[in-house]
Parts: C-alpha cells; sequence; structure tokens
C-alpha cells in the first residue's frame, strides 16, 4: 500500500460522545492537538501531516449510559467536518459495531460517510460475532490485508501496521496476535530502518493494563522485541474507552475513549463493562486528549479537555 492511503470510507470515532485526537508528523516525529484547538487554528495554519485516530463506536449500543451510540457518533463526526485542515486519514481502532450486525455497520458508513476522510480499520471483538466469526468484517475493510485482517502501510516517511488481537481471545478475554502474524510483523519491519517512525494500532492494548480483565495481549512481548530497534514507536488502541498512557524505551503506548460509554478504571469494580454517569454528565465524563510525542525517552505532554469545556 502506497505513501498516500487508499482504503475505504472513513468510518468511527474515537471517545465518548465525540471524543478524537488529531496527530501530526513532522520531521519524524509524531505528536497531537485536541480537535477543539484544531478547530480554533487559524484559517492559513500549516499542518504538516495529521491524521485522527477513532474508537469503539459500538453502533447498536442502546443501554445506560448512552441509549443512542449513534447520536454520538455523530457528534464525533461534526468536530472531525469542522477541522480547518483536513487530515491525511484516520485509523480506526475497532469495536465498530455492538453486535457486528450488517445494518449497525451500514449506520457507521453512513455517518462517517460525511467526514470524507479515507479509513484504516483493525477489528474489535464486538465486530467478530457474526456467524462467520469476522468474515462480515473482513468483507468490508479487509481488502488487500493478510491472514485475519493485518497490514501495514507508508506515509510520508512514517511505517503504519495494523494489527489484529481480538480473533483468538484468551482466557479471560486477553488479546492475541498468534505465530501466523508475529511472523508476518518480523518479515515486515525487516526491511525498514531503525530511524523509521514506527505507528502501530490494534484494538487490545499491546500491554497487560489489568490482566483479570483481559485488558492485555498474551504474545505482545514479541511483537514488542520486533519493535525495540526502533527510534521511535507509538501504539494506540481502543478497547478499554479511557485514557491511560505508558512509555517503556522508546515505545509509548496510548489507549483511546469511546464515542458510545466509559468503562471503570482497572480493577474499579466487580468487571468491566458500560459504567454508567449522570446524563447531564455525558459529555464531561470523557473529553478531548492532547498527546505530544517525541523520539527517544523525551517527556511527553498530556493534555485532556472534556468535550463539556
Amino acid at each position: 500500500m502506497g505513501d498516500q492511503p487508499h482504503r475505504r470510507r472513513f468510518l468511527e470515532c474515537m471517545g465518548w460522545a465525540g471524543t478524537g485526537l488529531l496527530w501530526t508528523a513532522s520531521g519524524g516525529v509524531a505528536s497531537s492537538i485536541t480537535l477543539d484547538r484544531a478547530v480554533a487554528a487559524p484559517k492559513g495554519a500549516v499542518q504538516p501531516f495529521s491524521f485522527l485516530q477513532v474508537s469503539d463506536s459500538h453502533i447498536g449500543f442502546t443501554k445506560d449510559p448512552n441509549p443512542d451510540a449513534r447520536a454520538t457518533f455523530r457528534e464525533a463526526v461534526a468536530k472531525i467536518k469542522a477541522l480547518p485542515a483536513k487530515p491525511a486519514f484516520i485509523l480506526h481502532t475497532g469495536d465498530i459495531t455492538q453486535l457486528s450486525k450488517d445494518q449497525e455497520f451500514d449506520d457507521a458508513d453512513q455517518i462517517l460517510k460525511e467526514a470524507g476522510l479515507t479509513v484504516f480499520h483493525v477489528p474489535g471483538e464486538h465486530d467478530m460475532l457474526d456467524e462467520g466469526n469476522g468474515a462480515a468484517y473482513l468483507a468490508r475493510y479487509g481488502k488487500g490485508s493478510l491472514g485475519d485482517g493485518w497490514y501495514s502501510f507508508d506515509h510520508n516517511g512514517v511505517h503504519f501496521v495494523a494489527l489484529v488481537n481480538v480473533k483468538a481471545l484468551k482466557a479471560g478475554g486477553m488479546g492475541s496476535l498468534g505465530a501466523a502474524q508475529l511472523a508476518w510483523l518480523q518479515k515486515d519491519l525487516a526491511a525498514r530502518s531503525s530511524s523509521t517512525p514506527i505507528v502501530v494500532f490494534t484494538h487490545i492494548p499491546l500491554w497487560t493494563i489489568y490482566a483479570d480483565w483481559g485488558w492485555g495481549t498474551d504474545d505482545a512481548a514479541q511483537a514488542m522485541t520486533l519493535l525495540k530497534r526502533f527510534g521511535s514507536v507509538t501504539v494506540l488502541n481502543g478497547h478499554i474507552h479511557q485514557v491511560i498512557q505508558k512509555v517503556e524505551g522508546n515505545v509509548a503506548f496510548h489507549t483511546a475513549r469511546s464515542t458510545a460509554f466509559p468503562q471503570p478504571a482497572p480493577g474499579q469494580g466487580p468487571a468491566p463493562g458500560p459504567l454508567k454517569v449522570p446524563a447531564g454528565q455525558l459529555h464531561s465524563a470523557l473529553g478531548v486528549r492532547t498527546v505530544s510525542l517525541v523520539r527517544g525517552g523525551e517527556p511527553l505532554a498530556v493534555v485532556d479537555a472534556s468535550l463539556a469545556a
């Protein structure tokens, strides 16, 4: 896949009630600004290379605390449409739908069509619930991918890698990449210079946030071994519906919010799942995140702003 990505339509969202990240890349350094800041930017401002991460729209979800996940998804798309500078593309980190139904996929497509942007997907476990164990997802979004839907592409000197870790969940819900995908990843990275910035996107975290809830990937360490020679690696995921970050050597990990519902903090309660909040606090419960990423072990600047702000 070439330097100008062209795969499918823009489909999904990241934050709860409309959260999104606008990522920029310049001189091999990835950074991000909030959508609110981007909307307020001068019309003539130049953004050398930007993309969005969106996640966990769960189209079809109709329970507390959000009886209409479609509506909050539309809010996110409206914020994206208002950006003065058009991003290059979107990374969607999974759980497009709640139950993998055709109508849910269709609704998501139609909502996101309004954004007018290319989207690169990875599936969440909720996108693998059809009788074909993910066949519906692959039929829509898997063109040009390998195996269960993994692939890579390059854009302006940055190498993007889409990994699938929801096809063969382990006990407790832990994600798994599997031997075939890891072998492909080794070959895919072998031709890249260690100075190439790498962005990995997947659904379940590639570091263990809370094993009892399956918030991790059992063979992620093997992937990290392949990635550690690169000077700048950014790993983006969804699944846990909240912002948690970690830096390990030259690798920066960032989880994303959902556009459908929040989840409890790791271990705060009997199990993961939709976290009920008062209706009036929906927009203040989640918001827009700013993260500035740099190479090596330099500090990250992280700012989160609620959508109610």
